[in-house]
């Protein structure tokens, strides 16, 4: 399942990579792609870590929680230095899914990662549209 999650984030960043120079045409595109781009990044790897961390959570328990809390510290950071309206909104529904996860696995049940990997994609369609 981890994988499901991995590739379609990879392929939405890459998408935005090769976007970001047709989105600046002004000051403030330029700063959106920008800053959207630097999120994107940061969360590919975030979620990638708590998949990696479920996958591995029987020889580690702790470490599926470590990482949904660094995602979930790196949103809070992100959503707090980003000023468009419609970037925040994509980070809290981001955070939402996070909320579900960390839920799912506080109740020993197996995370839908499926909803956590189409909120990171929509924050890349919130950057690139």
């Amino acid at each position: 399942m981890p994988q499901s999650i991995a590739r379609p984030t990879m392929l939405a960043v890459a998408g935005l990579i090769a976007i970001l120079p047709l989105s600046a045409v002004s000051c403030s595109a330029a700063q959106k792609a920008l800053d959207c781009g630097n999120t994107a990044v940061k969360i590919t790897g975030d979620i990638n870590e708590v998949s990696n961390a479920y996958s591995n959570a029987s020889n580690d328990s702790a470490a599926a929680g470590q990482a949904l809390q660094k995602l979930k510290n790196d949103l809070d950071q992100l959503g707090k230095n980003s000023k468009d309206t419609d970037v925040v909104q994509a980070i809290n529904d981001l955070n939402t899914q996070v909320d579900k996860v960390q839920q799912a696995v506080n109740n020993k049940q197996v995370p839908d990662f499926k909803p956590l990997g189409s909120a990171a994609s929509n924050l890349t369609k919130v950057c690139t549209g």
